[in-house]
């Protein structure tokens, strides 16, 4: 624990918020671990034991609290610190987990370790003595915890919950809950109910997601209104909806709706029930996606000498592949227009969906529909040739690229890759690792609205100063170029 108990105990009596996600208590006189806002009765300080993770809390024997609900507990979204080689180790470990998790794989120590360029045994040791748990126990909580939340939230059957969750048989996956949670699946749903809204589709998956306060929902909603193409997304004053192709997040093309709820510090996502298979990888899209787990306190601080309302976000992407093609439609125009003619493009290269909304009937065309397109037809809609050739090129290299998108791979490689296509230069890069990746320190070469309010702010005549100036940001140099971007339109 980086606090001693003590201290820690103080963080539960005053269910301190900030602690949400990086702290974890469990009640030796329940067996029941829970977050330190969890609103039952604070238990005595002799029956309190403390962890930093779920997989910690679980592999010393204690089950999850049903009403505080662990598993919507926000990331640890840890400030960003020097770390020695170990810990930098197990933390791409914990990241490579969380994703094997999400995508339903199966375990293998062995190919974790090739992918970290390490032994199994070293992987084990270094992990075991950071995260106080084996790296399967650590896999084992995570695929657990997302079986927990989808038999909360959804009416998902119990067997199509375990496939989803990554269990490979139904009796492993009953095995390992009663091992872990004393309970049946089918006890615990019993014991829940799921939350639905007026108009819900039927068939929906509902997963509840918390993040910490504050969020600054208005100014996150209104970053994507602006961007949002006709026939694909859809913003409200509180939700947000879209399209899904088939290859972006599962086999089958589909929708995601995100509500926002500020008074409970949550969001409600719904999904099509053909996204059901990939609800974890869902989940962890749509946090980064919507930077669910943004540590806010952290971030104002360090950027304290910027305009802005607190509890900015980094708006991401659920599929990497779209906001890059916008992205490179975007260069040298304006948003509206880089808006128009992504929505041609929709419409010329699209596919139809079925959603419950009439609005949003496309879905983003695939990368290998652009990649055999003629440079003649994408320009006919309006692009420039040479920028119609840089899309083909980008989805044609797009299967490469991929592969480059994981927490071993530092996005420099990633930045690097995009720069070698013909038509993308740094700028453009940049930006697409900033939203693709949800890279936090990503700051953009030369961009022009940047540069114009450092020099309103600061005085700053040039990039070489600007860069100057912005180390004092990092490592959350990205949410920095929001906060600037949205000074001139305020100042507008």
């Amino acid at each position: 624990m980086t606090l001693d108990a003590d201290a820690a105990y103080q963080a539960l009596a005053a269910r301190d918020a900030r602690f949400d996600g990086r702290l974890f208590v469990g009640v030796t006189s329940t067996g029941v671990y829970c977050r330190p806002i969890c609103r039952v009765r604070t238990p005595q300080r002799r029956n309190c034991r403390f962890f930093e993770t779920p997989a910690q809390a679980e592999a010393a024997a204690f089950r999850p609290c049903l009403k505080c609900r662990p598993e919507i507990a926000p990331g640890a979204g840890l400030p960003w610190s020097v770390m020695d080689a170990s810990r930098t180790l197990a933390r791409q470990a914990a990241q490579e987990l969380n994703a094997q998790a999400a995508s339903g794989e199966a375990a293998s120590l062995a190919a974790l370790a090739a992918r970290l360029g390490v032994s199994d045994r070293h992987l084990r040791r270094i992990f075991a003595a950071e995260q106080g748990v084996t790296p399967m126990q650590y896999l084992q909580t995570r695929r657990l915890l997302l079986a927990k939340q989808l038999l909360t939230d959804s009416a998902m059957p119990v067997a199509q919950v375990a496939l989803a969750a990554g269990f490979s048989s139904l009796r492993r996956f009953n095995a390992a809950f009663a091992e872990h949670y004393r309970m049946s699946p089918s006890r615990l749903r019993g014991a829940t109910e799921h939350e639905t809204r007026e108009g819900d589709a039927p068939d929906a998956v509902t997963i509840t997601l918390a993040h910490r306060a504050p969020l600054d929902h208005a100014t996150l909603l209104r970053f994507l209104a602006q961007r949002a193409i006709p026939g694909i997304e859809a913003v409200g004053a509180l939700s947000v909806r879209r399209s899904l192709r088939a290859g972006a997040l599962a086999e089958a093309p589909g929708w995601v709706e995100a509500n926002f709820d500020p008074a409970r510090e949550r969001v409600q996502l719904r999904f099509a029930p053909a996204l059901a298979s990939a609800s974890a990888r869902v989940a962890a899209a749509a946090r980064r996606w919507l930077d669910l787990d943004a540590a806010p306190a952290h971030i104002d601080a360090a950027l304290a000498e910027l305009p802005g309302a607190p509890g900015i976000r980094l708006p991401g992407s659920l599929d990497a592949f779209e906001l890059a093609v916008r992205v490179v439609l975007g260069q040298q125009v304006t948003v509206a227009a880089a808006r128009t003619l992504a929505s041609r493009l929709v419409q010329r290269f699209g596919a139809a969906v079925t959603t419950p909304w009439p609005e949003i009937t496309q879905q983003f065309p695939a990368p290998e529909r652009l990649a055999v397109a003629a440079p003649a037809d994408i320009a006919s809609l309006g692009i420039v040739r040479q920028r119609a050739a840089a899309l083909i090129a980008l989805a044609d290299a797009w299967p490469g690229l991929e592969t480059l998108m994981t927490p071993a791979v530092a996005p420099e490689e990633f930045i690097a890759a995009l720069c070698e296509l013909p038509g993308i230069g740094p700028w453009t890069a940049h930006y697409i690792a900033m939203r693709a990746l949800g890279w936090p320190d990503a700051f953009p070469p030369n961009d022009v609205a940047v540069l114009k309010a450092m020099q309103r702010l600061f005085g700053t005549t040039h990039q070489r100063s600007a860069d100057e100036r912005a180390q004092t940001w990092r490592p959350w140099r990205a949410y920095a170029v929001l906060r600037l971007w949205n000074s001139l339109e305020t100042s507008a």
